[in-house]
């Protein structure tokens, strides 16, 4: 793809990767990604900022191409898929320099081949003069590694935010045109990298208040023409209320479990709570984390493998626990043949999780008339505890 004009002298660059479905060899891209690099040029200089990932760094290269001479090269985030092709731009252009934070530079130094002369580092808040233009750099730490950085282009008002509001979207589309899609992948983006640090992006996302901003251009998917949409988003995801929701992955092996959740979902929503059920067997996780960024509970149900829980369950709430969701209740249901470990395990999986465990209802062998009225019970519980709480 040929490189795109934002603004005058203002180019989006990069690569969209159409075929990508897995990012991490970890995290599910259902509609690929691209990975945003920008160039302004200024009156007297000219600057790059962020680069591809390194299979498609032939990409940037060929867009390069018809651009004489950079001067700098801003590194927001120091993760490959928007350093790596990095090297092959300095050895192009021998006189450009690198500009990103400390932190970021001694991360730039331990995983690509860039010689210590070529970076220059800035402070929060320093500016750097391309001329007629100036780009101011703000520490965003945590967003979602420690030495990230975002940049903002006064004169054009453009905010250069790399991974913050990005989307795994691939798309012709320069800009969002379809919100609704755009804001499902922004809220999986979020779920599956940014939830663990919240507190921390809300601090961040004060920080960028009181700048005139006209467009949010993120490492991935598209433009933001309309930065409200997106900004008021994250307000929301990272606030500490969470809603009137109960998350409940499972997995079941002869049927037990799967008729203990069932029926405990039917009793949750007959208290009109509003219930996201996944399998594990076939659930994409990023579903399931997108649902975990509102759920004021999460209740876990599995069967019972060597008294244990089921290894999918492990996954689940070792993800759970990694992901550190604002949710403020939990539970476990499942079922076991002769003796079962299965909460004490999964409470030990947990540990990052603030919340409240509500009574657990493990039954043995196929679920019964008692066994039903516990479930009952729970769900009256969670419902009760939503309202206390003003979500219901």
């Amino acid at each position: 793809m040929k490189a795109r004009q934002i603004r005058e002298r203002v180019h989006w660059l990069g690569a969209v990767d159409w075929d990508r479905r897995l990012f991490d060899s970890l995290i599910p891209l259902p509609d690929g990604t691209s990975y945003n690099a920008y160039l302004v040029r200024g009156s007297e200089k000219t600057v790059l900022l962020d680069s591809v990932d390194p299979p498609m760094a032939d990409v940037l290269m060929f867009q390069l191409e018809s651009v004489p001479h950079i001067d700098y090269v801003v590194a927001h985030h120091a993760e490959q898929d928007h350093s790596g092709a990095i090297p092959q731009v300095l050895q192009k252009y021998p006189g450009a320099q690198v500009v990103t934070t400390p932190k970021g530079k001694e991360m730039l130094a331990d995983l690509l081949p860039i010689p210590a002369e070529r970076f220059v580092t800035v402070d929060d808040g320093e500016t750097l003069s391309l001329g007629d233009r100036t780009l101011e750099f703000i520490h965003t730490p945590w967003v979602h590694w420690p030495e990230t950085m975002v940049t903002y282009l006064p004169q054009e008002r453009i905010l250069f935010s790399c991974d913050f509001f990005g989307s795994h979207v691939a798309t012709t589309d320069l800009y969002v045109t379809d919100e609704a899609r755009v804001y499902e992948a922004a809220k999986r983006y979020y779920a599956e990298i940014m939830m663990p640090f919240r507190k921390i992006i809300r601090k961040n996302l004060d920080k960028l208040e009181g700048r005139a901003i006209d467009l949010i251009a993120p490492s991935h998917g598209p433009i933001y023409d309309r930065p409200a949409f997106i900004v008021d988003a994250y307000r929301e995801w990272v606030a500490d209320a969470p809603q009137n929701v109960v998350v409940l992955p499972y997995i079941s092996m002869h049927g037990s479990t799967r008729r203990m959740v069932e029926y405990l979902v039917s009793a949750l929503a007959e208290r009109g709570v509003t219930v996201h059920q996944f399998d594990l067997a076939v659930t994409d996780i990023g579903k399931l984390a997108i649902t975990l960024v509102d759920a004021a509970t999460i209740v876990i149900g599995t069967p019972t493998v060597h008294r244990g829980p089921h290894p999918s369950v492990f996954y689940a709430a070792h993800l759970a626990n990694a992901l550190r969701p604002k949710a403020r209740f939990a539970s476990i249901v499942g079922s076991y043949g002769w003796s079962s470990q299965a909460v004490e395990q999964i409470a030990g999986l947990i540990p990052n999780l603030d919340v409240e465990v509500l009574a657990p209802v493990l039954v043995k062998g196929f679920p019964r008339a008692a066994d039903f009225q516990a479930l009952e019970e729970l769900a009256a519980a969670i419902a009760q505890k939503h309202a206390e709480l003003g979500l219901a």
